[in-house]
């Protein structure tokens, strides 16, 4: 069994949480958490996949210069070589679920 008490944690962007729920070569599953006013920098995965899905309050995520608002219970998929960005505009934490396929270690291109 697992859960965010006994997950790998690591910190991220700016005072992000994460939690490695799964951590296998073929995919990945993170739970994260953004507090309010927190955003991740710009980029993309040269060969996976990933999809985004809100557990708790709402989240803003740019695909390719387009911005969608994804509230509780909602997702979206982010294509390979595809920028984007996650951002937490509200003033309440966010937290969600991010499944990556392949495994999203080594694979992350910064956009400038």
């Amino acid at each position: 069994m697992i859960s965010k008490n006994n997950a790998e944690h690591y910190i991220w962007g700016n005072n992000c949480d994460g939690w490695r729920l799964v951590d296998e070569e073929e995919q990945s599953i993170i739970h994260e958490c953004m507090p309010p006013g927190t955003s991740e920098i710009r980029h993309f995965h040269s060969k996976l996949k990933q999809f985004f899905f809100v557990l708790t309050g709402v989240i803003t995520i740019e695909l390719d210069e387009v911005e969608y608002t994804l509230g509780k219970h909602e997702g979206i998929e982010v294509k390979p070589n595809v920028p984007h960005q996650v951002f937490n505009r509200s003033d309440k934490d966010s937290e969600f679920l991010v499944i990556s396929q392949p495994n999203n270690r080594n694979d992350r291109t910064i956009v400038d």
